[in-house]
C-alpha cells in the first residue's frame, strides 16, 4: 500500500474543482493510496480502517475471503472511509480515465460524509487516530490479562447493534465513560467541589491532568487517578458510595448500561472490561450511520460521477469503456437490490419532480395522467432539494418517503415471487407485485433495522432483556452464546423476554394446500422467555395473542 502518484493526484485535485463548481461541499484535505486487491482482502474485515484493533474474528475473514477470490476473482475499484481526513483506496491497475470517473464517486462519498447530519457525530474527532490508541491499549491489556480480552470483545461485539445511536446523534447524551474516565469526571465535578471547596486547588489540578495528558496521551488518565488515590486516600470509597446510589434506569442503550451499573465490571480488578466495552461501542457508533445511509450514500455518489464524468473532457475516446463499467456499477437487476442503481435514480426522478415543481400539494391534487404526465411550473430548484434531501435524511425516510407509483412505473420495477416447479424440480421467478407500496416494504425490509431491546433490573438483581416485538423475530441461534456473555459482563442473572411466530394450521389452509398459491396463513405470536441454567438455554413460553401474517 502506497500513496497516489503526483500525476493521479493532480488528476484528483483538478476532479475536485469541478467538483466544487458542481455545488459539492468538503474539505479540501484526503489521502488516496494506491493498493492491490489482495490488500483490500486485508483491510476489509476491520472496515478499511489500518489502525483498527485486532481480533481473531479479522484473520478467520480474511482467509475465507483469500479461498473465495481464488475461485472468483473480482476487481474493485475503490472504496472511500470516512475519517479525518477522508482516506480512499484505489486498485493499482486503474487507467487514468477510469481514475477520473472513480475520483468523481469518491469525491461524491466525501461531500456526503460531512454534510448529511446522520455522520454529525463523527465529526468530533479523527478515528483513525482513536483506532489506532486502541489498538495499542488491546495490545498492552492482552500482555497484561491474556485471552481474557478475546473474551471480553466477543462478548461485547454479540450486543454492539443495541448502542443509543438516536440519543448520541441528538446529544441527548456524551459517548459512556469507562472506568477511569468516570472516576475522573467524579473527581472534577463531585469529589473537588463538594468535599474539597478549594478553587484554587481545582485550577491546580486542571492544570496537572493537562501537563500529563500532554506528556503521554496514553497512559495519562491512569497516572492521574493514581496520583489522586494516592493524596486523596478516601476518594475510591466516596466513589463507590456514589456508585452504589445511583439506581439504574430503563434504557435502550445495552452497552451503556453494563458500563454504568454492572456490579462485576465495576468491581476494582475487573475495570479494566469498561475500558474494552468503551472501544467496542464508540467503535459501533462511529460506523451506525454508514449502514444506514447505504443506498442513499451509494446513489448519491453515482448521481455524481455520472453528472460531472459526462462533462469531462478528459472522457474523450473512453465513452465505450466508461459505459460498461457505469453499466456495471448502476443497472438495475430485476431481482434483488442495487443500492447504487434505485439510488441514483431515484436522486435523478426527485431532481426532475422538483425542478417541475411536481413536489407539491397541487400537483398531487391531480389525478389525470395527461395533465400529471406535462406538468411543469419550471421552479428551477431540483438541485436544491436534491442537496436538501442528502443534508437531513437516511435510507428509511428516503425510500418510505420518495418511491411512488410514478418511479417505479418508469423504471418498471416489480416486487419478485419465487416458486418451487414441482415438474422440473427447478425454482421459478414470477412478478408478483408492480404496486409501489409492496416495491417500498420489499426496499424496507432490506434496510438495517436493529432490534429494540429495553434493558432494566429487577428488584432480585437480574437484568430484563425486553424485545419490543416489530414483526421480525430474533435469531434463535445466537441467544444462547449472548445470554451467556451477558451473564458474564453483569456478573448474575439475565432475562430475555422475545415473540415468536407459531403457524397455526387452520381449515383454509388446508383446503388450498392443493391450490398453487399458498392462502393467508394465521400467525399467533407467543411471548417466551429465555434464561440460562448451568450453561444450557432455558425457553419458556409466557403469553400468546392472535396476528394475520
Amino acid at each position: 500500500m502506497e500513496l497516489i502518484s503526483q500525476h493521479a493526484k493532480k488528476i484528483m485535485e483538478g476532479c475536485k474543482e469541478r467538483a466544487r463548481d458542481a455545488g459539492l461541499s468538503f474539505q479540501d484535505e484526503s489521502l488516496e493510496y494506491i493498493v492491490t486487491n489482495r490488500d483490500l482482502l486485508q483491510l476489509s474485515p476491520k472496515m478499511m480502517i489500518p489502525t483498527l484493533y485486532d481480533y481473531w474474528v479479522q484473520d478467520v475473514e480474511v482467509l475465507k475471503e483469500q479461498g473465495r477470490y481464488e475461485l472468483y476473482p473480482n476487481n474493485p475499484y475503490e472504496t472511500v472511509i470516512n475519517t479525518r481526513p477522508p482516506i480512499s483506496y484505489y486498485n493499482d491497475n486503474n487507467p487514468d480515465w477510469l481514475n477520473v470517473m472513480i475520483f468523481y464517486h469518491v469525491i461524491g462519498h466525501i461531500d456526503f460524509f460531512q454534510n448529511n447530519i446522520f455522520f454529525r457525530h463523527t465529526r468530533e474527532y479523527d478515528f483513525t487516530g482513536r483506532a489506532l490508541s486502541d489498538k495499542r491499549l488491546f495490545a498492552k491489556l492482552r500482555s497484561e490479562k491474556g485471552r481474557w480480552v478475546d473474551y471480553i470483545i466477543e462478548f461485547s461485539r454479540a450486543v454492539d447493534n443495541l448502542v443509543g445511536y438516536f440519543d448520541v446523534l441528538a446529544g441527548l447524551e456524551k459517548t459512556a465513560s469507562s472506568g477511569v474516565e468516570a472516576m475522573i469526571d467524579y473527581y472534577f465535578d463531585v469529589f473537588l467541589q463538594k468535599n474539597k471547596k478549594a478553587i484554587t486547588r481545582y485550577v491546580r489540578e486542571i492544570e496537572l491532568y493537562n501537563k500529563m495528558v500532554h506528556d503521554d496521551p496514553v497512559e495519562a488518565e491512569r497516572r492521574f487517578l493514581d496520583s489522586v488515590k494516592s493524596r486523596h486516600p478516601e476518594f475510591e470509597s466516596l466513589y463507590d458510595k456514589s456508585r452504589k446510589e445511583k439506581k439504574p434506569r430503563e434504557g435502550i442503550d445495552v452497552l451503556r448500561f453494563l458500563m454504568e451499573y454492572s456490579p462485576f465490571l465495576n468491581r476494582e480488578d475487573n475495570r479494566w472490561m469498561l475500558t474494552v466495552l468503551e472501544v467496542i461501542r464508540s467503535t459501533s457508533l462511529y460506523f451506525q450511520p454508514q449502514i444506514r445511509t447505504k443506498i442513499m450514500n451509494e446513489g448519491w455518489a453515482s448521481y455524481w460521477h455520472e453528472k460531472l464524468f459526462l462533462g469531462d473532457d478528459r472522457i474523450g475516446g473512453h465513452e465505450v469503456e466508461y459505459a460498461l463499467v457505469n453499466a456495471k456499477v448502476t443497472s438495475m437487476p430485476r431481482v434483488g437490490l442495487n443500492p447504487y442503481a434505485l439510488g441514483m435514480r431515484l436522486f435523478d426522478y426527485l431532481e426532475e419532480k422538483a425542478e417541475k415543481g411536481k413536489i407539491s400539494f397541487d400537483y398531487n391534487r391531480i389525478e389525470d395522467k395527461y395533465r400529471r404526465r406535462h406538468y411543469d411550473r419550471k421552479t428551477g430548484r431540483g438541485k436544491e432539494f436534491i442537496f436538501s434531501i442528502r443534508e437531513n435524511s437516511a435510507d428509511s425516510m428516503f425510500i418510505n418517503s420518495f418511491i411512488d407509483q410514478e418511479f417505479v412505473d418508469r423504471h418498471r420495477l416489480f416486487v419478485a415471487g419465487k416458486r418451487l416447479n414441482k415438474e422440473r424440480m427447478t425454482w421459478q421467478y414470477y412478478v408478483k407485485s408492480r404496486r409501489a407500496e409492496d416495491y417500498r416494504q420489499m426496499v424496507s425490509d432490506s434496510l438495517y433495522h436493529p432490534p429494540l431491546v429495553k434493558v432494566s433490573v429487577d428488584a432480585d438483581g437480574t437484568l430484563i432483556l425486553n424485545h419490543v416485538f416489530e414483526g421480525k423475530p430474533l435469531v434463535r441461534e445466537y441467544i444462547d452464546a449472548t445470554l451467556m456473555g451477558l451473564e458474564f459482563l453483569w456478573g448474575g442473572k439475565v432475562c430475555l423476554y422475545t415473540s415468536e411466530p407459531v403457524p397455526v394450521k387452520t381449515e383454509a389452509e388446508q383446503e388450498g394446500a392443493a391450490r398453487t398459491e399458498r392462502p393467508k396463513q394465521e400467525i399467533s405470536w407467543k411471548r417466551f422467555r429465555y434464561t440460562m441454567s448451568g450453561r444450557k438455554l432455558v425457553r419458556e413460553p409466557i403469553e400468546v395473542h392472535g396476528q394475520r401474517e
